[in-house]
Formats: structure tokens, C-alpha cells, sequence
């Protein structure tokens, strides 16, 4: 059965947990609401508004669909380049220094894990500073690529953002709709589609970054979920994983999630005030 979320001070939260930490290898399994804090914005959170993912059939499928996608990601994705690390992706980082936390799973495409200095991090859905050819396998950085959008699309992004301002949405597009003008551009060495080094909606998590994230899970003893509703398969499989092995599971999150049921505790509550606590003397 599993625990109820927990309605008590935000001391004893933090005791419990550091409790169930204490003396265990432990795994962190982190989604968008991990980077909340870092002013990205999540597509499941109780504030968010609803929004519609492009899906991989969409984008290989529909030449309209990749102009608009890649109009919006040309505006929005130095957004995400330029965001920094928060206190809970810095406090994560400390408890692998500290030998607590042997490595994380991370569903967000942001690179924030790594750049707050965690070492052992699987990018389980790709990372949004590269870019794809679908046919020759070719990459390049989404730095390359932006100069390429811009040489074929002079003016384009200072317009927009004259014109209507740009809100940002999650995945590192912001949300315009004037988007048929855009050029798009091809690969340079075969011609092919270019596509973000991103796993979409319908798409497949490669089999080897599948196979290295459960052989992580594998040799924790308990694991850590931060800021994941779990509503998507390829980090359910996971939290399903360690119970099944008899693994405790901790789930930090604003909010109900798909993997409630399987959790040892459950905290509702912020991952960057739940970290912090963790470690204020690390």
C-alpha cells in the first residue's frame, strides 16, 4: 500500500526523508519540475497552462509542422541556453560529491544537472544544445544551426518580438503563431531533416540510454523522484522498477503523480526547498 502524502511541518518532511537517505546509495529521477526554479516552465505543474507537445509523426510527417516548431524554437531556445542552475540542482550536485547520491536521471532536456556540476547524469530524452539530421545521422550544435536560421531569416526574430513579445513555453520554443514566412533549413552534408537531439512525444528512448538508466536504478537502494508528475512512460518504467526490486521510492512534487502508489513517502513540496533542507551542513 502505498504512503499517503505527508501533512506535516516542513521539518519533520525533511527528518523522514533524511531518515530513508541516511546510509543509502541513493538515484535521483528528476522531471520538469526540477527546473521550475530556474524559470523554465513545465507542461504539468498545478499553475501551468495546458499545451499541446508537437509529436515526432507531426514533425517527420508535416513540413508545416517542423517551420512552425523550429520558428518557435529559434526564438525560444536561448531561453533555456542561458538559464542557470537552481538551489536544488546545486544541492544534488553537492550530495554526489558527498558520495549520497550515485547519479540522476533526468527527463528534462535543459543540461541544467550538468552544468550545476553532477557527473554521472543520463539525459534520458536528449539535450536541446544539439541538433539531428534524420538521415545522415550528422550533428551539430543548435548554436550552428541559429546562424544558419538567421542568415536565411534576417530580422525575423527582432520582429516577432517587436511585434508581440515573446512568452516562452517549455522544451526551449516560446509561443508565437505568425510562423508561415519563416525559411527553414536542411542538413548541409545530405539534404535531410534537421531535428533537435530531443526525444518527442511517440518517439523512442534509445534502447542503450534505457538499458545504462535501469542498471543505475539497479544498483541504488532507494530512489529519488523529483519533480515528475510520472504521467509519461519512460520514467514510470522506472519508479515501477525499484518497487517491483524492493527499492524504496521517495517522490517530491506539487502535486499528484502516475507513481504515487508505489512510493515509501511522499512529499508535496518543492524540489529546491526539499534538497536544501537535505543538505544544509554538506
Amino acid at each position: 500500500m502505498s504512503a499517503p502524502p505527508l501533512e506535516t511541518p516542513a521539518s519533520e518532511d525533511s527528518a523522514r526523508l533524511a531518515d530513508l537517505v541516511s546510509g543509502r546509495r541513493v538515484v535521483a529521477l528528476t522531471g520538469a519540475g526540477m527546473s521550475t526554479d530556474s524559470g523554465i516552465p513545465d507542461y504539468r505543474g498545478p499553475d501551468s497552462p495546458p499545451r499541446t507537445p508537437m509529436t515526432f509523426q507531426q514533425f517527420m510527417g508535416d513540413a508545416a509542422f517542423r517551420r512552425h516548431y523550429w520558428a518557435r524554437n529559434h526564438l525560444g531556445w536561448r531561453h533555456m541556453d542561458a538559464s542557470r542552475p537552481n538551489a536544488g540542482h546545486r544541492a544534488l550536485a553537492g550530495l554526489e560529491r558527498a558520495g549520497v547520491v550515485g547519479g540522476v536521471l533526468t527527463q528534462n532536456v535543459d543540461l541544467l544537472h550538468t552544468k550545476a556540476g553532477s557527473r554521472r547524469v543520463i539525459d534520458l530524452h536528449g539535450s536541446y544544445a544539439q541538433v539531428r539530421c534524420m538521415g545522415c545521422e550528422a550533428l551539430i550544435s543548435r548554436f550552428t544551426l541559429a546562424q544558419r536560421l538567421d542568415a536565411a531569416n534576417p530580422g525575423f526574430a527582432e520582429s516577432v518580438s517587436a511585434a508581440t513579445g515573446v512568452e516562452i513555453a517549455p522544451d526551449a520554443d516560446a509561443v508565437i503563431e505568425e510562423t508561415a514566412h519563416f525559411v527553414m533549413v536542411d542538413c548541409e552534408h545530405c539534404g535531410g531533416i534537421l531535428k533537435p537531439d530531443i526525444v518527442y512525444f511517440g518517439e523512442s528512448v534509445p534502447k542503450p540510454r534505457v538499458e545504462a538508466a535501469f542498471a543505475m536504478v539497479a544498483e541504488c537502494e532507494l530512489l529519488l523522484v523529483l519533480g515528475s508528475s510520472l504521467t509519461v512512460m519512460s520514467g514510470l518504467r522506472f519508479v515501477r522498477r525499484a518497487a517491483k526490486d524492493d527499492i524504496p521510492v521517495v517522490i517530491v512534487n506539487r502535486g499528484p503523480t502516475r507513481g504515487d502508489e508505489f512510493a515509501t513517502l511522499k512529499l508535496d513540496a518543492g524540489c529546491s526547498e526539499v534538497l536544501t533542507a537535505l543538505t544544509p551542513d554538506r
